[in-house]
């Protein structure tokens, strides 16, 4: 295939459909803000004892200072605004808060791999860690982080750990179980025949882990990940939430619900939203490097 085919096949494969989605999103939203904030525009006409006119309806609805639901360009004019018209070091800076959450996730999610990974090379070796601890480890995820949040805010405050850390555990309680799952499936994915062979020519526990399981595991490992980075970055605005945080993205979110500021809400939603979807890509990307480099279709 050309280097131009590659660029249409691009184009025509994946850039059209996703745009498309996109254009569709958008024209909904608008449909759905002059609907939602229509009937306080109305409100103020009959107050004023006036009429309103259909354009002027519209208008008013797409550029309310405390909308129902705000406009896409309101929107993006406020992440604009809080970005690049904002220093980085300002408490007001989508940047700043960003940081700090995105500190807690990435801390959260190391913690979270090590910990997913460790239980299923666990797991995998010992029938018994299979039996015993991997219903507990399901069990675990039928607790509402919501529920859990605070009370693991509250006992570590009470022993002196605060700050990045109690974020971080909220987002490792979270991201370690698609991680620990992928990875015991993916340990054992190794067909009989190859252990057999590897049993054959007398190779040890270790030796099979890492020249069998481990590999065979990698594709696993990293689909977990993805997974596990956006549930971390979760973790971690649920984790600002129940302590009144003056920072982060779940600090804008609260400020902005506190004051009835819906285009912060929604500008800090989106940038976390948009913060999840490049931290996944980077873990695709990575992941797609390694595989290759193992000579393993990406």
């Amino acid at each position: 295939m050309t280097e131009r085919q590659g660029l249409n096949a691009f184009f025509f494969d994946r850039f059209i459909p996703v745009m498309t989605v996109v254009i569709a999103i958008l024209c909904l939203w608008y449909v759905f803000t002059v609907v939602l904030n229509a009937q306080f525009e109305r409100d103020q006409a009959e107050r004023a004892g006036t009429t309103i006119s259909t354009s002027q309806l519209i208008s008013n609805t797409l550029a309310q200072e405390r909308p129902v639901l705000p406009s896409p360009h309101q929107v993006a004019a406020e992440i604009w605004n809080t970005t690049v018209n904002k220093k980085i070091t300002s408490k007001r800076s989508l940047v700043y808060h960003g940081w700090i959450t995105l500190s807690s996730t990435l801390l959260g999610f190391l913690l979270g791999s090590l910990l997913g990974i460790s239980l299923a090379v666990a797991i995998v070796h010992s029938r018994t860690l299979d039996r015993s601890l991997m219903p507990w480890i399901i069990t675990s995820q039928t607790i509402p982080i919501l529920a859990i949040a605070p009370m693991i805010i509250v006992v570590l405050n009470a022993v002196g750990i605060s700050g990045l850390l109690p974020k971080a555990l909220i987002s490792t309680y979270l991201s370690f179980f698609p991680i620990a799952v992928g990875m015991v499936k993916g340990l054992r994915s190794p067909e009989v025949m190859h252990l057999d062979l590897m049993h054959t020519y007398n190779a040890s526990r270790s030796q099979i882990f890492w020249k069998l399981r481990w590999p065979s595991s990698v594709p696993y490992l990293f689909t977990s990940m993805k997974v596990a980075i956006a549930i971390s970055l979760v973790g971690a605005i649920v984790g600002e939430l129940p302590t009144g945080a003056i920072s982060g993205l779940g600090a804008r979110l609260l400020a902005g619900s506190y004051y009835g500021q819906t285009v912060q809400i929604w500008s800090a939603l989106l940038s976390a939203a948009a913060m999840a979807g490049v931290l996944v890509a980077i873990v695709g990307f990575i992941g797609g490097i390694v595989t290759r480099r193992m000579g393993m279709a990406s």
